[in-house]
This record gives C-alpha cells, sequence and structure tokens, in this order.
C-alpha cells in the first residue's frame, strides 16, 4: 500500500500501481470525467502512469495549465497522425503546445504543399481519428530502440533529437497507426478531444535555425466541448479587432521600418505622447515613494555583464560585442539596466543611515530576437523598461517588497486593471545549475516573498523553475478585457548581485555588511506594455492618458480663428487638444474623430463664439450640452484627477 497526499493534505491509501485516473474515480464520478492529466511529486503524468511508491498529486483539470498542457500535446499528436495519413512520408520535427493551443513543424514530400485551404481537410481527419477513441500509449524504450525505430522511417528530424538525449529509457507514445518521440503527458485516448480548429500556416526553420531547412508550421487549438471552440473563436474576432498593430497605425502610434531595422519600433508624435504620459504618471507616483531618477549608458563594458553573470547567462542570446581594435576594448548593446545601477550604487561609501537607496530608470535595453520571434511591440529588440532597484539592509526588506506592491496596485487602479493574479517564481530545487547564489540566501529571498504576499491578502499561484537566474520573483499576472494573461508588472529579490559587485554598507556595529537589491519594474516594458493597453482598452485609453484629449470642430471656417482661441486655452491648462479645421460638414468631422477615439469634441460655431462657449460631445455618448471654456477646463481636469485617484493626494 502507498500514501497519496492531495492538495487539501489530506492522504488516502491507495495499492501500488494506482493512476491518476483511478484516484479521481475514487473521489468522485464527475472528476473522474473531467481530470486531463495529474500532477506527481511536481512532475505532469499520464493520468494511466502507475504510481508505485508514497506521492503528492494533483488532479488537473481544463482550468488548469497542466490540464491544458496534456490536452494540447495529444491534440497536436492528433494532428500529426491527420497529416501522415493525408500526405503519407510527411517527416515530423517538433510539435509543442503553446499559450493557446499548439503547432507542429513537418517536413512535407515533395511537390507537397499545406495552405490555408488545406487545413479543412485535415481538420476533418482529426475528427475522424479523435472518434476512433484510440487509446494514447506510452512506450518506454533504450536509445538504440528509438534510433532503430526512426531510422526504418527515414526520419532524420527525430534521429537528430534522439542523438542529442542521454543514453537511457527514452518514452515513445503510440495512438492508432501513429507512433512519435515525446516525453508527454497524454490524454488517456483521442475521444477526449472534440472541438479542432487549424488556424494558420506558416514557415519555420528547423530548430529556429535560418541555416536549417524550412520547414511547415501548422498551428491549431483543440476544446474538450464544442461551445468552447465556439467561444474562443468570436474572442479571436474580437482580438483581431482590437490588435495593437492595426490600431496603432489608425492611430498614428507608431510604426516600424526596414531601414531602420526588424524589431525596432519608431514611436511616431501621438504614440510619443502616449508614452510621455506614462512615464510622467509613474514618475509622479515614484516621488510619493522616494525615488531617485537616474540615466544609464546604452551600452556597456562586456566585463561588466560577466561580473553580473548576465554575458555567461544570455551572452548568445544579446547582440554579440563592439570591438574598439584601436583601444581593444569590447562593449555590449545594454541587455539590462541593473549592473550599471550596481556601479551607481558603489560611487560612494554607503551607511545604514542612508538605507534604503532607491534609483529609478526609463532605461532603453538591446536583445537579440530572432525575426520569426517577433511580434508587433510584443516582442522587440530594443525596448525601455520602467526600470528601478532598492538596495536595502535586511531588515528593510519586506517593508519595501510590500511598498512596490502598493505601486503596482496604484498603476492597475488608474488603468482599470482589475483582474490580476501573483504569481510567486521560485527556483526549481532539481535544477539548481540554472541559478547563481547561496542555498540560504535564495531561501531568504523566497521566504520574504512569500510573507509580503501573505500579509497584503493576495491571491497567489507558485510556480517552480520561474526566477530569474539571481533571485525569486512576484509576477503579476493580468487579464484583459478579451480574458487573455499577460505578465505585467515583476518585483525579484536578489542576494547575488549584491555580493558579485561586492557591494557593501557600514552598519551600527561599523562593520561591512552586504545590501539585499530589489529588482522592479511595474510596466515592465514600455512597448509591450503599450501593445497591451492598446488591446485591452481598444484604444480607447482613459481620459488623463489619452495623447489628444479633446478636438476642437468649427462648422465652418468663419470660426476658425475661435477654435483655435479654445485650442491655446486648453493647452495652456495642460489639456492636450487639436483643431480640425478641414473644410469638411460637421457630421463629417464628427465621425471621423470619433473613429480616432478622441475622448471629447468640442463644436463651435456663432453662438459658442460670441458667447465664449463650447457645445461639447462624448466619445459614443453624444451631446453633453454647452459650458464655458473655463468650465470645460475645470471639468476636465475634475475627470482626470477622479481617474488618478491618490496620486494627487
Amino acid at each position: 500500500m502507498i500514501n497519496i497526499t492531495l492538495p487539501d493534505g489530506s492522504v488516502k491509501e491507495f495499492e501500488s500501481g494506482v493512476n491518476g485516473l483511478d484516484i479521481a474515480k475514487s473521489i468522485s464520478n464527475r472528476l473522474a470525467k473531467d481530470v486531463l492529466s495529474v500532477t506527481v511529486n511536481g512532475e505532469i503524468w499520464d493520468l494511466k502512469r502507475p504510481i508505485e511508491s508514497d506521492a503528492s498529486i494533483k488532479l488537473n483539470t481544463w482550468d488548469d495549465r497542466d490540464g491544458k498542457e496534456a490536452f494540447w500535446h495529444s491534440s497536436a499528436h492528433l494532428m500529426a497522425e491527420a497529416i501522415e495519413t493525408v500526405y503519407p512520408d510527411t517527416k515530423f520535427g517538433i510539435g509543442p503546445t503553446i499559450e493557446n493551443g499548439f503547432y507542429y513543424d513537418v517536413d512535407l514530400p515533395e511537390g507537397k504543399t499545406i495552405t490555408e485551404k488545406d487545413l479543412e481537410k485535415i481538420e476533418k481527419k482529426m475528427v475522424e481519428l479523435a472518434r476512433q477513441k484510440n487509446d494514447i500509449v506510452r512506450i518506454d524504450v533504450s536509445k538504440t530502440d528509438a534510433l532503430k525505430r526512426f531510422e526504418e522511417i527515414q526520419d532524420p528530424y527525430k534521429l537528430e533529437l534522439i542523438s542529442n538525449l542521454e543514453d537511457g529509457t527514452i518514452t515513445l507514445y503510440n495512438q492508432g497507426a501513429f507512433t512519435d518521440l515525446c516525453r508527454g503527458p497524454h490524454l488517456p485516448n483521442t475521444s477526449y478531444i472534440k472541438a479542432i480548429k487549424l488556424l494558420s500556416v506558416a514557415g519555420a526553420y528547423w530548430r529556429g535555425d535560418e541555416k536549417n531547412k524550412m520547414l511547415t508550421r501548422v498551428y491549431g487549438i483543440t476544446f474538450p466541448k464544442a461551445k468552447m471552440l465556439t467561444e474562443y473563436l468570436h474572442q479571436l474576432e474580437e482580438a483581431k479587432k482590437r490588435d495593437h498593430r492595426k490600431i496603432g497605425k489608425e492611430m498614428e502610434l507608431f510604426t516600424f521600418s526596414q531601414k531602420v531595422g526588424q524589431g525596432l519600433p519608431l514611436w511616431l508624435p501621438k504614440g510619443a505622447q502616449l508614452r510621455e504620459a506614462l512615464e510622467n504618471f509613474l514618475k509622479r507616483v515614484q516621488k510619493r515613494f522616494e525615488y531617485d531618477q537616474v540615466i544609464t549608458p546604452h551600452i556597456g563594458d562586456v566585463n561588466l555583464y560577466k561580473t553580473s553573470g548576465h554575458f555567461q547567462k544570455y551572452g548568445k542570446d544579446s547582440f554579440q560585442p563592439i570591438s574598439t581594435p584601436q583601444e581593444g576594448e569590447e562593449y555590449l548593446l545594454k541587455p539590462m539596466n541593473c549592473p550599471h545601477h550596481c556601479e551607481l550604487y558603489r560611487f560612494k561609501p554607503r551607511s545604514y543611515k542612508d538605507l534604503p537607496v532607491r534609483m529609478a530608470e526609463f532605461g532603453t535595453v538591446y536583445r537579440y530576437e530572432q525575426s520569426g520571434e517577433l511580434h508587433g511591440l510584443t516582442r522587440v529588440r530594443s525596448f525601455t523598461q520602467d526600470d528601478a532597484h532598492i538596495f536595502c539592509r535586511p531588515d528593510q526588506l519586506k517593508e519595501e517588497f510590500l511598498k512596490v506592491i502598493d505601486i503596482i496596485f496604484i498603476i492597475f487602479k488608474a488603468l482599470d486593471f482589475k483582474d490580476y493574479t501573483a504569481q510567486i517564481s521560485l527556483r526549481d530545487p532539481s535544477n539548481t545549475e540554472k541559478y547563481i547564489g547561496a542555498d540560504e540566501n535564495w531561501e531568504k529571498a523566497e521566504s520574504a516573498i512569500i510573507e509580503a504576499c501573505e500579509e497584503k491578502g493576495l491571491n497567489t499561484v507558485t510556480e517552480l523553475g520561474e526566477a530569474a537566474f539571481y533571485g525569486p520573483k512576484l509576477d503579476f499576472m493580468v487579464k484583459d478585457a478579451l480574458g487573455r494573461s499577460w505578465q505585467l508588472g515583476t518585483i525579484q529579490v536578489d542576494y547575488n548581485l549584491p555580493e558579485r559587485f561586492d557591494l557593501t554598507y557600514i552598519g551600527a556595529d561599523d562593520k561591512h555588511h552586504r545590501p539585499v537589491m530589489i529588482h522592479r519594474a511595474p510596466f515592465g516594458s514600455m512597448e509591450r506594455f503599450c501593445a497591451v493597453l492598446i488591446e485591452h482598452t481598444a484604444g480607447k485609453f482613459p481620459l488623463w492618458l489619452t495623447p489628444e484629449q479633446v478636438v476642437i470642430l468649427p462648422i465652418s471656417e468663419k470660426y476658425n480663428d475661435y477654435a483655435k482661441k479654445v485650442s491655446n486655452y486648453l493647452n495652456i491648462c495642460d489639456i492636450r487638444s487639436i483643431v480640425d479645421d478641414r473644410n469638411e460638414k460637421i457630421g463629417r468631422k464628427i465621425r471621423d474623430n470619433e473613429l480616432k477615439r478622441i475622448p471629447y469634441l468640442l463644436i463651435v460655431g456663432e453662438q459658442e463664439a460670441e458667447n465664449n462657449t463650447v457645445s461639447v460631445r462624448r466619445q459614443g455618448e453624444g451631446d453633453q450640452g454647452s459650458k464655458t471654456m473655463e468650465e470645460f477646463a475645470s471639468f476636465i481636469s475634475a475627470e482626470v484627477r477622479s481617474q488618478l485617484g491618490s496620486i494627487y493626494e
């Protein structure tokens, strides 16, 4: 008999060899129907894989990411089986799950292609195969046998993958007539997959290397219920309407240029205003919390990043060093700001009375991303972080951590992000070579984060293996208006960089002590944050943030001068306004400017010019009556204050 510990701490006794599905059945028939995978001692397993010793488990349903992983992983295999059926002699690369769904990279027989038009016939074949209810069976084989299996079918991609694996047991999975190299986990059988949609086709180099062959990548998504697929496709259509690349072009916020380079965004005047408003907002918040603004260069000596450990960890993913033959030096485009801030801390001796030291910078950094991975503003090669680093005494750590959480809450409130989860990202104890620093420091840092979250009463989830290489972190996962989850805001505790840079302060005992470092970026990157914000609001930003808050519409050319007078007055009052003096009918002007998502439209004609007033229209709400210029300016200022709330207190 073995003891199985459930997530609520209760322990149940089972015979050795019990599996996740059996355990689910012992709890309830409903759970047995819904469960998709089982997490055993932190590792995701197939439901039918025998558990032969005492273990802590979690039964994963569709509501759990680990449940979706098994569902979509099995769906990728089902799609591969369908492709092999429709296109015999296809060779297969990799077929992982992604945030929403899965893909498979395939090498089609010579002369064969898959286009968007071909997806429907592959979908139909997937439905047919799913209804066969074929068991998905795990097969343990030796490396020699695995190589022999794929040599027989002459699949060079699987042979390359197997050759890179260590000697020992290798797992294959079989369903029907299809067998694939895979670690799993998978569903018990194909019948779980009810609703299928293949979404797109793209090209992808094998293993992401441009020197390798271009394969065909097919993307898809599946669900256990048809209703879920219908809802997802509706959400997808809404997402297309809200695509930040589309809205960014319509609102003239940003652009890209092949001559400038891929992944290097160019901010147009309105986009620059948007960013400036966000930066000024955060600077105001930071001033309340006693941060000091600093500025550091866009490059640094490569030895700076070797000292921090970033070069060893991420050097291959950075732009390669810039050499200066005449001086024998090597510089790197700045991949992160923290090493520079460590050097700023070292500028002068510090006393325990000087701490905490809080440095903030909107620092632009550069990281090489493969061209195929670039996507609008969400994945770029140059981005600006709203970075700050706090150097504090160990006894100040929790208080400072709690203050950073307060800053993030202020931002979420001002931008109407209400649905979020705090993710505690810890190191993976089974893979400690990924990280630097002593176990003792990691334990102290992880405890501080957990205690702070408990004190704030945050809704948290814990993820092992998601820590930064130098310390654990707290990531805020925010759901947007379409229910999609984004990481916005991160706080990291670091005992290691202060050691690597030999940072100290003089304590009350006149001895040298090591400060603790907190890395903090509430927005994360300005580019990615703006992309999320555009899609969350569909470009209808809160009044305090929108680049053009007011447009003045003269009903004829005779009132252009009065319109400019109103605009000048509002601009003096720090209200961003423009004049639409085109020779168009007023109805056309109203329609055009509402499409531009400008919150307030002021119509001026003979009566308004005589009475020094404006006729007010609110975006999407119509006529709001007449106001004097002074009344309207006060009205706008009051609305901005109500949106920003405690920032002005």
